[in-house]
């Protein structure tokens, strides 16, 4: 017979979301492509559109539904919902449309008002007014009653408020905002802008509109304002997650006027926090706002068209991605699929459909949805009588011409049935069977068989085929317990499929009684360091309940800790600070481990920080400000959210009179009001709603004697001078003639012929400093540089020869002592030492390292290996499994070496086995009914011996 072809059925046009205001029309687009022109009908919420009888809502020729004058009041919405265009071939099948959303915006209001404000020249203005979301697109302004043209600076804002940048007096006037819904406009009230003189004297920097959280669709634009006001003008800069952002214009980010961020075409790498710093004279003012961004549901891997036999199992395959992460329903001829024995969701988001039936045939659709949007692809089943073979060729090549590939089976005697088919092996979930081959062909060395069975009562059947021609037995996998199922078998030879064996019944064997899931399990933090879970006894398999094994993990970790627990609660202590942790129990019994509970998570409490701020820094501004800036502690040690910094600081001279700041959370702090030429430290620590961690270490400045220009960089040092010594140079200078230039710091280059190999730049109180570890009896070239936040002055060059080696050769070092192997593995140990020729603190300070060489004595000739460090241990991998090795350990300092140190010795743990055992047989014992015997052979992969 002639292979039937999948048909072309998919839609030209889906409907999209729509905005309506009350009063108006819509139409919902949609178009449906097939041979056979498709009927095409409408739901809305689920159910089917009458709309034979609807005067407001009638279907046009294109299959589009049109709603005449959109009905909607506070009680009455009978328009407002989601919609789906279902297109339906007789004898063929239905395929479903995305759904699409038509929302109805409210009564036009306001809620909020433009208010008088008043703006100075060349100044920016913002003039509020709020509408709800879905009337946004509607809002439009005016002023003096006339519609504003498009006017790069007067921006309309995403809430809807209007920002007037670079303001001038043709600005004044009234302003008001206005929304166009249809029939009559609804006006907002009037508010008059003033346009002020330019201001002659400082105005204190204020934020009139900083930005705020957004949510955007990728492809979307996004708008983020900072409006500064000020005198001088305020210029505004943007970051990202820290980073500064480029808005020359050349690309997606621009500076709009009136400090406003926009990003054009978002996509989700944008997502993150975004930063506005407006400055203004000495004055600096920041505000933070996230970015969102969301992305509609897209297919990776859509579904393909698949050819089967009845009796078989398929998939159909879906990949899908999207922000949020979708979910994934599957629909049969427009029914949604319910998940059963036979309709399974495998590996995520596939269809599995096992043991085929005639009436499995049709279009499946893959629908993919997130808060966002909704998609959906499909394809075409196809159920083939058993003697047509399943085609090799793309579903899309094959016509009824090109059938002449699919060959008969050449025409001959059909085998009978398959002989004394039984169960030899029955267990819980699986079944074997064994069978002689069929009369008509005793030995039966070129037949294969098809295992057909089914739970009884239940006429979809499933098959399972024998792997090689000859087989006469099979494995039955994926069984229920205490079932009964039935099994027949038929044999295949070349000339097609033969009789069927009679039904055999046979039932699997009840499973063992485990407990099941512990309920109402409950996690809460007791402390900073401990979190206490409770549960309840299960309810199944209580009465045998032994003990408890209760599992916990750190957030991100994927190692799972136990602990045995007795009772129905248990207190877990020594956890880390603030973190999150998963929880689960699982009961037992005298057959073994139960039914896990679900992970609870819950976060230990916070603490305060248990380590300082990183990294404090003071930058002299001026003669009566310095600034600090600083990072957070290490991620380890914050104990919990970081609330703020508390900055304590003091002039040197007076020790005891401190005086304390608090910053909010960002990582820097002008501090003003300080006397001209005095030293002042400072220190910082973090804060949590606990308290205040440990604070920094001071760290001093000087403010200037007076307020010195930074308006260009530093002249060149009036003079540079070198000592050269064996392995060193010693650099010393005199700063500028000029003094009224601010020198924040010197920079010193050198290296052998020029001086751009290595740069170090030091404070700008120095006059001093030696450059270490050079080559003896090389010539360098030396240069330096006074620099400021401008840049780099002009350089000074001088160059000098570091002297002969004539010293003796050093002597030898001390070795390391302690050394000790500990075992991690079966192929890891990690080496430690101690280094007596160090500090009682065991502090590394130079550039000394140590070597680790290790060795086994299997075979007697194996060489040394060897790796360095830089801290007082080493973890050696790579080694076997159950092997004794030896470890020794020396240390280096420049041109000065120890001897080895004593030797330890570790054996790593053996490896477990990582096969099972085969060829596992269970058989009665003749004479004794209640005997069984197990047999079987060993894994195949031991990695050691056998011990049980």
């Amino acid at each position: 017979s002639l292979v039937r072809t999948f048909t072309p059925f998919y839609f030209l046009v889906e409907p999209l979301d729509v905005l309506a205001v009350r009063g108006m029309s819509v139409i919902m687009n949609c178009s449906a492509q097939c041979e056979t022109p498709p009927r095409i009908e409408w739901r809305k919420d689920g159910s089917f559109l009458n709309l034979v009888s609807d005067d407001r809502r009638q279907l046009l020729p294109d299959g589009s539904l049109l709603i005449n004058s959109v009905v909607h009041s506070k009680h009455n919405k009978p328009d407002e919902g989601y919609y789906q265009c279902v297109a339906t071939v007789d004898s063929l099948g239905t395929i479903v449309s995305r759904t699409a959303k038509l929302t109805v915006a409210g009564l036009p209001r306001f809620t909020s008002q433009p208010e008088p404000t008043s703006v100075r020249r060349g100044g920016s203005a913002v003039l509020g007014c709020e509408v709800t979301a879905e009337l946004a697109p509607l809002l439009r302004w005016e002023r003096e009653r006339q519609a504003l043209g498009p006017e790069p600076r007067a921006l309309q804002l995403p809430g809807g408020a209007l920002l007037l940048s670079n303001a001038s007096d043709s600005d004044a006037g009234l302003y008001r905002c206005v929304l166009d819904t249809p029939g009559t406009p609804k006006y907002s009230d009037e508010a008059e802008l003033k346009v002020l003189p330019d201001a002659e004297e400082p105005q204190k920097l204020a934020l009139l509109k900083p930005p705020s959280a957004l949510s955007r669709l990728a492809g979307q634009s996004a708008l983020f304002p900072c409006v500064a006001a000020g005198f001088p003008p305020p210029l505004v800069r943007w970051t990202r997650n820290g980073e500064e952002l480029p808005t020359d214009g050349s690309g997606r980010f621009q500076l709009l006027p009136g400090g406003v961020l926009e990003i054009r075409d978002v996509t989700e790498a944008d997502a993150g926090t975004f930063t506005c710093i407006a400055e203004s004279g000495n004055d600096t003012l920041e505000a933070q706002a996230e970015l969102a961004v969301q992305v509609p549901p897209t297919f990776l891997k859509r579904p393909t068209n698949i050819y089967a036999h009845e009796s078989m199992d398929i998939v159909f395959e879906c990949e899908v991605t999207g922000k949020p992460t979708p979910t994934v329903k599957w629909v049969k001829n427009g029914d949604v699929v319910i998940p059963s024995d036979y309709f399974k969701i495998v590996k995520e988001h596939n269809l599995q459909v096992l043991g085929l039936v005639k009436s499995d045939e049709g279009f499946y659709q893959c629908i993919a949805e997130n808060d966002v949007g909704n998609a959906q692809a499909g394809a075409q089943l196809i159920i083939l009588d058993l003697d047509v073979a399943i085609p090799t060729l793309p579903p899309t090549s094959l016509t009824s011409a090109t059938n002449d590939h699919l060959a008969a089976a050449p025409a001959g005697p059909l085998p009978s049935a398959p002989r004394d088919v039984v169960a030899t092996l029955v267990s819980t979930r699986f079944i074997r069977l064994t069978w002689r081959p069929p009369a008509s062909d005793p030995h039966g060395d070129n037949l294969t068989y098809s295992i057909f069975y089914t739970k009884e009562g239940i006429n979809r059947e499933r098959v399972e085929n024998t792997s090689r021609p000859g087989e006469t037995q099979v494995m039955i996998q994926s069984l229920m317990p205490e079932t009964v199922y039935v099994f027949r078998v038929v044999a295949q030879s070349r000339h097609g499929p033969g009789e069927s064996s009679a039904p055999l019944k046979v039932a699997t064997q009840p499973e063992v009684q485990l407990p099941g899931p512990a309920p109402n399990i409950r996690a809460f933090s007791s402390s900073p360091t401990s979190i206490t879970v409770t549960w309840e006894t299960p309810l199944s398999g209580n009465g045998d309940i032994q003990n408890y094994k209760l599992y916990y993990m750190e957030k991100g970790q994927h190692t799972e800790q136990d602990v045995d627990v007795a009772g129905l609660s248990h207190t877990v202590t020594g956890l880390k600070k603030f973190t999150e942790y998963s929880f689960r129990v699982v009961a037992y019994n005298k057959h073994g481990p139960g039914v896990s509970t679900h992970d609870v998570v819950v976060r230990t409490l916070s603490d305060v920080p248990s380590a300082p701020p990183q990294n404090l820094t003071l930058e002299v501004r001026n003669s009566k400000s310095i600034l600090l800036q600083w990072q957070p502690p290490p991620a380890g040690t914050q104990s919990g959210q970081i609330t703020g910094y508390k900055i304590r600081y003091r002039r040197v001279a007076r020790k005891s009179d401190v005086t304390e700041s608090v910053a909010g959370t960002q990582l820097s702090q002008l501090i003003e009001g300080l006397e001209r030429g005095t030293e002042y430290s400072f220190r910082v620590a973090a804060m949590t709603i606990n308290g205040t961690g440990p604070a920094t270490d001071w760290v001093s400045a000087e403010t200037f004697e007076s307020d010195l220009d930074e308006s260009r960089v530093p002249e060149v040092p009036s003079s540079l001078h070198v000592r050269p010594l064996v392995t060193s140079i010693v650099v010393s200078w005199t700063p500028p003639e000029n003094q009224d230039v601010v020198v924040r710091g010197y920079a010193i280059g050198y290296g052998i012929g020029s001086p751009h190999a290595q740069t170090i730049k030091v404070d700008y109180k120095q006059r001093y400093y030696t450059i270490e570890n050079l080559d003896p009896s090389s010539h360098y070239v030396i240069t330096l540089k006074a620099f400021n936040n401008v840049g780099e002055g002009i350089p000074l060059y001088e160059s000098a020869v570091t002297r002969p080696h004539s010293v003796p050769d050093p002597s030898p070092m001390m070795p390391p002592v302690g050394v000790q192997a500990s075992i991690l593995s079966h192929d890891t140990i990690r080496i430690t030492w101690a280094d007596n020729s160090l500090p009682k603190n065991q502090k590394i300070t130079d550039a000394r390292f140590y070597t680790v060489r290790w060795k086994t004595n299997i075979p007697a000739n194996t060489k040394y290996k060897t790796a360095n460090a830089t801290t007082l241990s080493y973890l050696v991998t790579g080694l076997k499994p159950n092997t004794l090795y030896e470890f020794s350990v020396m240390v280096t300092k420049g041109r000065r070496s120890s001897t080895w140190s004593m030797t330890a010795h570790g054996t790593t743990f053996e490896l477990v086995p990582t096969s099972p055992p085969k060829d596992v047989t269970v058989v009665s014992k003749e004479g004794k009914p209640r005997t069984i015997i197990v047999n079987w052979q060993p894994p195949s992969e031991a990695n050691g011996k056998i011990t049980g």
